[in-house]
């Protein structure tokens, strides 16, 4: 189970820091809520994973650490507002440059070859 866990916050990982790194604004967008469910997963896990066990002590015999759910709670609402915003700031960019490109300038391809744009 921890080996699929590392497994999935890798894939997740790697999947927004590609999508960040992308020259428009949505992938972007999408890049940073990837990577905010690579952190809540992250810290998800360092509560230690345990199957069939409660958060609130004598309510079973194993109890898991309630911390990292606080966290995770915590982190689930900042990351829907940051992402809230940063779909704002695209909309405004938008609107304001006419394009959605991350830098407002639309890439100059005239010195490729017809074969080098596609």
């Amino acid at each position: 189970m921890e080996t699929l866990f590392a497994l999935c916050v890798g894939v997740l990982t790697t999947c927004g820091v590609f999508l960040i790194l992308r020259g428009r604004t949505f992938p972007v967008v999408i890049g940073l809520t990837l990577l905010s469910y690579a952190v809540n997963l992250f810290l998800f896990a360092s509560g230690r994973l345990s199957v069939n066990s409660a958060a609130v002590i004598g309510a079973s015999d194993t109890y898991v650490d309630p911390l990292p759910q606080a966290l995770v709670l915590t982190a689930i609402v900042i990351g829907f507002a940051m992402t809230a915003f940063v779909v704002i700031l695209s909309m405004r960019g938008r609107g304001d440059l006419g394009n959605d490109h991350v830098d407002g300038r639309i890439p100059d391809h005239s010195s490729l070859s017809d074969k080098e744009r596609g």
